[in-house]
């Protein structure tokens, strides 16, 4: 009896760790498909480059969609050489929160009062 009790929790341990391990799918192109279950998490990445002054600000519906931990994630490129004004990937990670289909739209803009901007990209995410 204890032999299947310990076989039992560890079968429930390594798929616990299994389903740990299944990545976040990661979006880059406007037109993907964006398809996604109430409380999984789904990533943005988009190319940046916060030395021109520029970086992406997301819209989204707050009560469909929450951005985890708050902001978005800078990871400059790695070129091998220290460049200086070398650009990089600008991420946000969102969790969805309810059923339905709603939009994240991304501006590349200079957030300050009178700066310009440069490209805006609409996602679509259906939340099943």
């Amino acid at each position: 009896m204890k032999r299947v009790l310990l076989l039992v929790t560890l079968v429930v341990l390594t798929l616990g760790l299994v389903a740990g391990c299944v990545g976040v799918k990661t979006y880059k192109n406007v037109g993907e498909d964006i398809k996604i279950g109430v409380g999984q998490e789904f990533i943005i990445a988009l190319g940046s480059n916060p030395t021109t002054g520029y970086s992406w600000q997301a819209s989204y519906d707050e009560s469909m969609l929450e951005l985890v931990g708050g902001e978005p994630t800078y990871e400059a490129e790695e070129t091998g050489d220290d460049v200086v004004g070398a650009g990089g990937i600008e991420s946000f990670q969102f969790r969805a929160l309810e059923v339905g289909e709603t939009e994240i739209t991304l501006t590349y803009a200079q957030p300050w009062e009178g700066g310009g901007v440069d490209e805006t990209k609409v996602f679509t995410v259906v939340i099943e």
